[in-house]
């Protein structure tokens, strides 16, 4: 009686569970992130790759196989090939990234249907294979520094990532170069060829845009002035400072030792700064590739 009793009080209309998902701005920005490269892939194959007769990697290069030899739009394959990879990604990637991934591989066989006529005439097939190379390393870049993939060897490279720690642009040069070598079926060897020097200069701009939009510099600073030296980073710089405890091997001497993270358009100054004012620091330059917080985004 006494439980049923409390039930009663409990007014359960004003207890409402909201079940619909907030939509940040970071959101609107992924979304269109994986709009816009999943078309800037899109223009890449069409225009470049294949009109200038020449392959591609991973699913896409499989695709681009089965139309050549086949008729088979690739708009049509590349849905369906990545659909049985997406069901192998769901074991393996989060889904936040699973979410993207399946939105990034509608639009691009939709995108792939669209720009199928989208075909740029040249006699010189240099240019589309650097073009292709670029708009594919943009695309597939744009998609996967949101934490999406453009399926196909995406997933396998963003597996490889997870569990080896390999690096992604790499993993992908990895497994398009097996998709490359069943290329050879229908592709001549020149072609063949040009097409990977257009994956390279993919995975090239694919990194670029991954890791190095906007890099960052690790220095290490070994100084006699390691007080006044930090108080000058900070003020000049602009920077935050973060003083380490060393101790020399030979001299056994204790020593404050600087790290500090910046910019790469700061570094100039930071080591006009440093000599200026202790000629005799010892410095170190690390490349950063990512860094979180303390403004730092």
């Amino acid at each position: 009686m006494k439980i049923r009793k409390r039930l009663r009080k409990l007014n359960f209309d004003k207890k409402r569970i909201s079940i619909r998902p907030q939509i940040t701005q970071q959101t609107l920005i992924n979304i269109a992130t994986v709009i816009l490269g999943s078309f800037l892939f899109s223009i890449g194959i069409n225009s470049f790759m294949i009109a200038g007769n020449l392959g591609e990697g991973g699913v896409t290069g499989l695709a681009i196989i089965l139309l050549y030899a086949f008729e088979i739009s690739p708009a049509i394959s590349t849905l369906v090939l990545n659909g049985i990879l997406l069901l192998i990604g769901f074991r393996f990637l989060s889904r936040r990234s699973m979410y993207y991934t399946i939105f990034a591989v509608i639009l691009m066989s939709l995108f792939l249907a669209l720009t199928e006529t989208w075909v740029v005439q040249t006699d010189e097939i240099l240019i589309n294979t650097v073009f292709g190379g670029l708009f594919i390393g943009l695309g597939n870049g744009l998609v996967i520094r949101i934490g999406a993939t453009t399926a196909g060897t995406a997933i396998l490279a963003r597996i490889a990532n997870k569990y080896l720690d390999v690096n992604i642009s790499y993993a992908v040069l990895f497994f398009d170069m097996i998709v490359i070598m069943l290329s050879l079926t229908v592709l001549s060897i020149e072609q063949v060829l040009l097409t990977v020097i257009a994956i390279y200069i993919a995975v090239k701009v694919m990194d670029f845009i991954i890791e190095g939009m906007n890099p960052k510099k690790a220095i290490t600073i070994i100084s006699d002035n390691p007080e006044a030296l930090g108080t000058l980073i900070n003020s000049e710089i602009g920077r935050g400072v973060t003083m380490l405890d060393g101790k020399g091997f030979y001299s056994k001497r204790e020593k404050d030792i600087l790290y500090v993270i910046i910019n790469k358009s700061q570094l100039i100054r930071l080591k006009r700064l440093i000599k200026k004012y202790d000629e005799n620091a010892f410095v170190v330059v690390n490349d950063v590739n990512s860094v979180l917080g303390n403004t730092f985004i």
